[in-house]
């Protein structure tokens, strides 16, 4: 699962149109037009139905979207990129971790859960920022109450000097304390443990509703026990900082604007919904695997029809949460699904095998891409790598000659081939020093060449 900070404003993503939202995944995901011409669809109708009267708003439901293509073309990239773009709360969950009702594993409600605490964790994140600095003024107060010696109350008819003394001295400190030279010094103070005392699963009760009403059960039983602990001065700066964020921060709010933006901008992905199609669907004998696959799907229905689901930071309608599900759909097909859920999937999207070509240029133009990651890592030991035109193709003839020879594993295959390239070099990095190397076709040739030939080889190690 994944969550991402808003990198936006929300005039921002207001204002984006189906082309710039587009242009905007093209920055990191190579071709897949059709489906990033979807997802850009589907965010900017969720924006138009936000515009609507509440009234026809309530009645303007999500446009879900099924992708289906092989394993590694993008389609869990593109669905995490556009919950970033859009600043949405977004989960992935793989539904062949679900099981239906009455046997043991995950229900399906989970994954509702889990990104309504998703969402809590963003938006906690941003209040702690809205009130990083005063909660930075009060930990400073506290961190120089420790470094000092408590001062005594005035005493009648006590010189004002003595007490403007103790004013400067603490300034001083202040500003000691801020240019760094008290970073040696060690302070203690009562830090809270939450104890939780053991308890008895009652039969019957699922690991999730534990999980959802553990704090709820527990009620006063959970005490608080303060353990006094040494820091030094920086460690116990970020660590009273951080009390004083959560004491600022009201739980409360949080949870009802996580609650609130799950309803109106949550994005589900739903990834390997071909692991749980009935190869046959409408008929067959009743029993078995199959009978298994459909009771996940017809647990899932409602949530993707819109349910409402009960969490520890309140009710969740899912009526307007954004499911994209995905499958490669190799045995099975779309119409395995039982047709309630097919029709809660309006959205069919096609994606396209990579190519050797796409290959190149998933090494080299988006903004994350693997070459220059690895230029990057090796550049914080001082070691400059670059890598010539003729290497970057060599590289992607490799990785597309083993997708051929072997499973398909498409663009992930680049990675444990580029880390079977570059094993020698991030090895030595440390001992290099300042050193420039060029990753050229000979280079490439003599650490991949060898085992891409020999098939059985190259089955276990790229």
């Amino acid at each position: 699962m994944a969550i991402f900070l808003p990198e936006r404003t929300a005039t921002a993503v207001d204002s984006l149109t189906p082309r710039q939202i587009v242009a905007e995944l093209d920055k990191y995901v190579i071709g897949q037009t059709k489906a990033k011409r979807a997802v850009a669809i589907a965010l900017r109708s969720r924006i138009r139905r936000q515009r609507l009267p509440p009234e026809m708003a309530e009645e303007v439901t999500p446009k879900n979207i099924l992708m289906i293509g092989p394993t590694g073309v993008g389609k869990t990239e593109i669905a995490r990129r556009l919950a970033r773009l859009a600043q949405s709360p977004f989960i992935k969950v793989e539904a062949s971790k679900f099981t239906e009702v009455g046997y043991v594993g995950r229900d399906v409600e989970s994954m509702v859960r889990d990104l309504v605490e998703l969402a809590a964790d963003m938006v906690r994140a941003e209040r702690a920022e809205e009130v990083r600095e005063k909660a930075r003024r009060a930990a400073e107060e506290r961190l120089l109450d420790l470094l000092l010696p408590p001062t005594r109350p005035p005493a009648p008819g006590e010189d004002s000097a003595v007490r403007e003394q103790a004013t400067r001295t603490r300034e001083r400190f202040r500003e000691q304390l801020r240019e760094g030279r008290l970073d040696d010094r060690v302070v203690e103070f009562d830090v809270r443990d939450t104890v939780i005392p053991p308890f008895e699963v009652i039969a019957g009760t699922s690991v999730e509703e534990i999980g959802l009403n553990l704090k709820e059960m527990m009620g006063n039983l959970l005490q608080p026990r303060a353990k006094t602990r040494r820091f030094k001065v920086p460690e116990a700066f970020e660590h009273l900082m951080a009390e004083e964020q959560a004491k600022l921060v009201d739980m409360e709010s949080v949870g009802r604007e996580a609650v609130r933006r799950v309803e109106q901008s949550g994005i589900i992905f739903i990834d390997e919904i071909d692991k749980i199609a009935s190869r046959d669907a409408m008929g067959g004998a009743g029993h078995g695997p199959d009978v298994s696959r459909e009771g996940v799907q017809r647990d899932i229905l409602p949530i993707v029809e819109g349910t409402t689901v009960n969490t520890k930071h309140g009710m969740v309608r899912t009526d307007h949460v954004l499911f994209i599900a995905a499958g490669a759909f190799h045995v099975s097909k779309p119409s395995d699904l039982i047709p309630e859920l097919q029709g809660r999937f309006p959205i069919r999207v096609e994606l396209e095998p990579l190519t050797r070509d796409d290959f190149v240029r998933i090494l080299t133009e988006p903004r994350n891409a693997l070459i220059k990651q690895y230029m990057a890592l090796l550049g914080t030991e001082e070691v400059t790598v670059t890598f010539t035109p003729g290497a970057v193709e060599r590289i992607a003839d490799f990785a597309a000659r083993v997708n051929e020879v072997n499973e398909n594993i498409g663009a992930r295959r680049l990675h444990t081939v580029m880390e079977r390239l570059l094993d020698e070099v991030s090895f030595d990095a440390p001992d290099l020093g300042r050193q420039s190397i060029t990753i050229d076709e000979a280079y490439v040739d003599r650490m991949l060449a060898d085992i891409v030939g020999n098939e059985d080889l190259s089955r276990y190690i790229l």
